[in-house]
């Protein structure tokens, strides 16, 4: 009998999860650690976060659904993991400690928000507000409302809305909550007394970490600076590109922007996404042996098979640089899908200041692609199982992904930005005078079809990640 323990339950580790537990759930022993006893659909705090979703639709318990499919849960906390004894440690809440033997090993904890990379940023030690987990959102959404508040009485707010570190990700949720926040207050009478303001680490509008996005429009080639862009201007959103945050205080963020300059951007609310790193466990073998370096980059995320050290250009030359199996070459028994492994490099151009800043947005690795890196790990996991090797190989090179930013979840005047992109690396080898993608495929379109979609993809998910009968039909 295998034993197989799954770190985190996210979109990664939940799917790795409900394909191991179908598949392998009888004969063979799974567990599930993770910090908290509910899933959460994270792309919905973003309507969490102006009080347009009730919290109860975007959670559920995990319990439940791993006793279906014959899956160990544990509620705690990893400390440490031996890869040469193969165990790991965990604190549970009870303050008792648990030891889980493992043959195989998943790590997808998701992110550590690293609010401390940025002096004064985040809701615990800083004035500014996120919506990447629950109680981010809950205190997003309730000083969001008391900036609404503050306009009902007649008062201007500027709001702020963006990247919070030189290196962020996600710029494709911080989009989503200013347009939902426009639509808010567009809602409530209010819009004129907001000023909205983009801050963002992009080398240019519609960026989002993946190297743009073009399609072809009318028989003309569209980039998604022209799509966002038309997108604010409508609006009445302004925009602050190429900064990198590098502090915050009470009323005002300092940045540096790609010439070296410095200056600050005033706010009375802000929301900001911090670095991303990853999550930081001891990596202890034998006799004590520290073996993070064979398992980790320093920023905490894990090794896998993708080859690392490449200068840019050779790297966005290469696309099979990228990792495919999301399987740490060391220790072959340990997988690493979602934002929890280490991409080769960025996608989107790097840039570095002449103070030697980098200013660099660097590669989302959330939702719709971690799902599919989990089935993916899972599948392999079942293989070795089964037939001792693997089979199931996808490069993010190779990968597609659907992006619907919401605009106003209303089904009667809302909207999205639908994007569709293929491949999420551009592949310039396949593609070459597309740069690196197929234009066919990849769309950019806006409306309220796109709000419609955003709600039938939270119901179907949310269905799916339940376990529910025929959840295997609903694609990652």
């Amino acid at each position: 009998m295998a034993k197989i323990a799954i770190i985190g339950a996210g979109f990664a580790g939940h799917t790795a999860a409900m394909y191991l537990g179908d598949a392998l759930g009888k004969d063979h022993e799974i567990t599930v650690i993770n910090k908290h006893e509910d899933f959460v659909f994270i792309p919905s705090l973003v309507w969490v976060g102006v009080d347009q979703m009730n919290l109860k639709k975007v959670h559920f318990p995990l319990q439940p659904v791993y006793d279906r499919f014959r899956v160990h849960f544990v509620k705690g906390s990893v400390t440490a993991i031996n890869p040469d004894g193969q165990y790991i440690d965990a604190d549970l809440p009870d303050g008792s400690h648990l030891r889980t033997d493992y043959d195989y090993l998943v790590i997808a904890p998701g992110p550590h928000l690293n609010f401390a990379g940025t002096p004064g940023l985040g809701p615990e030690h800083g004035t500014t507000y996120s919506i990447c987990n629950i109680p981010h959102a809950l205190e997003a959404r309730d000083h969001y409302l008391k900036a609404v508040a503050r306009m009902e009485k007649g008062e201007n707010q500027r709001i702020v809305i963006g990247t919070g570190h030189p290196l962020s990700a996600c710029q494709g949720a911080a989009f989503e909550y200013i347009t939902n926040i426009h639509h808010d207050l567009r809602r409530r009478n209010l819009r004129d007394r907001a000023d909205l303001v983009w801050l963002s680490n992009e080398p240019e509008l519609g960026d989002f970490g993946v190297r743009g996005v073009k399609t072809i429009f009318k028989k003309r080639v569209v980039s998604g600076a022209d799509f966002i862009g038309a997108i604010f201007r409508e609006n009445g959103i302004r925009w602050e590109i190429q900064k990198g945050v590098t502090g915050v205080e009470p009323g005002v963020i300092h940045w540096e922007n790609y010439d070296g300059h410095t200056g600050d951007t005033p706010y009375d609310f802000a929301m900001l996404i911090p670095q991303f790193t990853g999550v930081h466990f001891n990596f202890v073998g034998d006799n004590g042996a520290d073996r993070s370096e064979a398992l980790t980059l320093p920023n905490r995320f894990i090794r896998v098979d993708g080859i690392y050290g490449l200068d840019y250009p050779t790297l966005a030359a290469n696309p099979d640089a990228w990792p495919s199996a999301y399987q740490n070459p060391t220790y072959t028994n340990i997988f690493a899908p979602g934002i929890a492994f280490a991409p080769p490099g960025p996608i989107s151009r790097p840039h570095t200041t002449p103070s030697g800043l980098s200013i660099t947005a660097m590669p989302p690795r959330t939702g719709m692609v971690s799902g599919i890196m989990g089935r993916l790990v899972a599948k392999n996991i079942i293989d070795l199982i089964r037939k001792g090797h693997i089979t199931h190989h996808e490069r993010m090179s190779e990968m597609a992904a659907a992006c619907i930013a919401s605009m106003g979840n209303s089904m009667f005047d809302g909207s999205a930005a639908t994007i569709m992109l293929y491949p999420v690396v551009p592949d310039p080898r396949r593609y070459p005078n597309e740069e690196g993608r197929d234009l066919f495929v990849t769309h950019m379109e806006a409306g309220l079809a796109g709000a419609w979609m955003k709600r039938l993809i939270h119901t179907t998910f949310m269905y799916k990640f339940h376990g529910y009968p025929g959840w295997r039909v609903i694609p990652e």
